[in-house]
């Protein structure tokens, strides 16, 4: 985790509690996106990315538990449930699909905030021994979130850094479109080849003296990708 303030999608149907979440969160310095259903929610967390996730099981077109099984296709971000739901059975199905907390209805603020940073800290210890990858000028610092040419500071989107830790972690491997499709934005995008060639473009165009010639980042005609390793 960087020392930015960290950005927290709230989900949930109800207007209200979304308006008194936001004002809350914000209160403490948290960044606040919204979402009032299950899909918004999964194509709010692709395209935010946000650091943690306040998920309400009770959305209005599909559960909660869904959505979270959604999101652990392609993403660790911690995901707090937040409902009015207080059986076993339905902490354990929240939990079995991929939550990292749950939180009852009516809720303490306080505790609610504890729980996010418990969260936080939790994700950012399991980055920490993260190597630094380094190849032909190329450095990926994967602890720090800190990607550099040559020495120069790179600044990358959020989607644009996950590619680029995606081909980090497999070197010289080639990925199917459909599988980074698959790893960075879930299985929902699989077809969505041109939303990977934009994004590919525009990482190119950073990292790359020439990105029509690329060094890092090769074509697999066809097929995918691969980092030039």
């Amino acid at each position: 985790m960087s020392d930015l303030p960290a950005n927290i999608l709230v989900v949930d149907d109800e207007k209200p509690i979304r308006r008194f979440l936001r004002a809350s969160l914000q209160g403490h310095g948290y960044t606040v996106f919204e979402a009032s259903n299950g899909q918004e929610a999964v194509s709010e967390a692709a395209g935010r990315r946000p650091d943690v996730i306040i998920l309400d099981l009770g959305l209005p077109d599909m559960d909660g538990t869904e959505v979270t099984r959604q999101l652990r296709e392609w993403t660790s971000v911690p995901i707090i449930i937040l409902s009015v739901r207080n059986s076993e059975g339905d902490k354990i199905a929240a939990l079995d699909a991929g939550a990292d907390d749950y939180l009852t209805k009516p809720f303490g603020i306080g505790e609610l905030l504890a729980r996010i940073r418990v969260n936080l800290r939790r994700a950012a210890k399991s980055e920490q021994d993260e190597p630094v990858f380094t190849h032909a000028g190329l450095q990926v610092d994967l602890a720090h979130r800190l990607v550099s040419v040559n020495g120069a500071l790179v600044d990358l989107t959020p989607t644009e850094y996950d590619l680029l830790r995606l081909l980090v972690h497999n070197p010289g491997k080639v990925l199917t479109h459909r599988q980074i499709l698959h790893e960075i934005w879930g299985s929902a995008y699989e077809a969505e080849s041109h939303l990977l060639r934009v994004n590919i473009s525009n990482l190119r165009h950073k990292l790359e003296a020439d990105p029509n010639r690329p060094e890092y980042i090769l074509t697999e005609p066809g097929v995918g990708y691969r980092l030039g390793y």
